[in-house]
């Protein structure tokens, strides 16, 4: 009678609990079994590894082999235990070394003759051996994305029997080296393709300043989509910190070997008709959605008013928190949601309100019922609202590239990121609570213009917090202490649809 253990993880969100993978073989007739709270993918492992040991020329020892993965209470799911259970049949039976197992963890799923296949999460697994001082067996395939934690300590294994000659000191796995911090940065598209809209871009260079949200409107062919695929450039570059996090969703998806674009801002742009679940995540197994994979970069959610109302209205809460908790019945995840939000809609069912052209034939009734489609305490949350104009045609014929570049707006959004981040610890789009009072004070004067336009056009108290924020932003923009009035009516400025109709 005979015991190993293995240490191994789990995939919970974006966390990696680590699972005891517990063998015990004793005398009987042989029989295999698995507790320790298994999905059916789990249960199918023992003729996975059953078949990988043979093919392998081990000896798939005879026997009652109890295999528990502990903790109990914990769901395990997918292939990502085949090799630490096969490693811990080997040991059990005197094959391996049981004291090789202790300082090293292992994930991978094994195929029929005996190879390692990846697993999702590697990236998530790989951090969190780091933090408990182990090293990481994992697939040849996981080890690039996998690598992207520093000092992590990584061997990529291409089948058990090179596992199994590693343990014994008979033929080490290759250390797989961090990647270096040097890392080649995305190239993004450049503000100077948008002729004229000197305002809109005004406008962005203020919500990329402080992380605020904002929503575009204007006639069709303004230039709304193209201003808002330009916001990610204006973005400063992520810190390791930030790319880790982004790189850990993605390493969630089913693309999660593809490593094109690490460490870009993430820039996710839905259908309208992307349903509730594909927006925020979910599912038996809950997986990320699109707010998740937009992390620490842009959603974009083009023709607004055209996506299902309830769909909208599951955004609010991650909007203010910045993550989203997924409950079912056998776990509740919680997965990052610190975007920005970036939306685009036309100002009336016909599209052309207030167009030169003068083709717009809406009633209020109609442009009202239109704008009723998005709710107020959604609108409430969106801190800038952007009129885009129709360009005139000398901008539109205009040869010269006009304006400051993607560059020269990300380094004076990088400053000013930077002087929010010393002062107060985050970005002016986060503050709250005490934080607020004490950093978005003004005089007598801006406070009574503030309240006569709040009591003018009955904004609510979260609206009222979302232009003190902004006038934070455009302060910090110039440089400022304090918030004058100047800022203040910019901000007001960029709450139009506020406005009565």
């Amino acid at each position: 009678m005979s015991i190993a253990t293995v240490h191994c993880r789990a995939l919970l969100g974006v966390e990696a609990p680590a699972v005891s993978v517990e063998v015990h073989i004793a005398p009987g007739l042989p029989s295999l079994t698995i507790v320790g709270l298994p999905e059916a993918a789990v249960r199918e492992s023992k003729e996975r590894v059953r078949s990988a040991i043979q093919t392998s020329q081990l000896e798939f020892p005879l026997g009652r082999i109890t295999i528990n993965l502990a903790p109990a209470d914990l769901p395990k799911s997918g292939g990502r235990y085949d090799l630490a259970i096969a490693l811990g049949i080997l040991a059990a039976s005197g094959q391996l070394p049981v004291e090789s197992l202790h300082p090293v963890e292992c994930i991978g799923e094994l195929a029929l003759n005996g190879a390692i296949r990846p697993v999702p999460g590697a990236l998530i697994a790989a951090r969190a051996s780091r933090d408990d001082g182990r090293a990481l067996i994992l697939p040849v395939d996981n080890a690039p994305r996998a690598s992207l934690v520093q000092h992590a300590r990584l061997f990529p294994a291409p089948d058990l029997l090179s596992v199994c000659a590693h343990l014994q000191g008979m033929s080490l796995l290759e250390s797989f080296s961090s990647r270096p911090a040097d890392v080649e940065l995305p190239q993004y598209p450049d503000l100077l393709d948008v002729k004229g809209q000197p305002q809109a871009k005004r406008a962005l260079q203020v919500m990329a300043s402080g992380g605020h949200n904002a929503l575009l409107f204007g006639p069709p062919g303004t230039g709304k989509t193209l201003l808002a695929s330009r916001v990610p450039g204006l973005l400063p570059p992520l810190a390791e910190k930030e790319a880790l996090e982004v790189a850990a969703v993605e390493s969630l998806q089913s693309s999660f070997l593809e490593e094109n674009g690490w460490p870009a801002r993430p820039f996710r742009s839905p259908h309208h008709s992307a349903s509730a679940a594909a927006l925020v995540g979910g599912g038996s197994d809950p997986k990320p959605g699109d707010i998740s994979l937009a992390h620490q970069g842009v959603l974009f959610l083009d023709e607004l008013p055209e996506f299902d109302r309830k769909v909208l209205e599951v955004m609010r809460e991650p909007l203010e928190s910045g993550h989203i908790t997924l409950s079912r019945a056998r776990a509740k995840v919680t997965f990052p949601a610190r975007f920005q939000l970036i939306a685009a809609m036309n100002p009336c069912p016909c599209g052309y309100q207030g167009d030169k052209s003068g083709r717009c034939q809406c009633t209020p009734d109609q442009v009202r019922r239109y704008r009723h489609k998005l709710s107020g305490p959604l609108l409430d949350r969106i801190d800038l609202h952007i009129q885009v104009h129709t360009p005139d045609w000398e901008a539109l014929r205009n040869s010269q590239r006009e304006g400051p570049s993607s560059a020269e707006v990300q380094a004076a959004v990088s400053q000013c990121r930077r002087r929010q981040l010393e002062r107060q610890g985050c970005l002016n789009a986060h503050l709250s609570g005490e934080a607020l009072d004490r950093f978005c004070d003004v005089d007598e004067k801006t406070s009574s213009t503030l309240r006569q336009a709040v009591e003018k056009l009955g904004l609510s108290a979260r609206a009222y917090h979302r232009i003190l924020r902004v006038s934070r932003t455009l302060a910090d923009m110039q440089e400022q202490e304090s918030i004058q009035l100047p800022h203040v009516l910019e901000a007001l400025s960029y709450r139009q649809l506020d406005r009565p109709v």
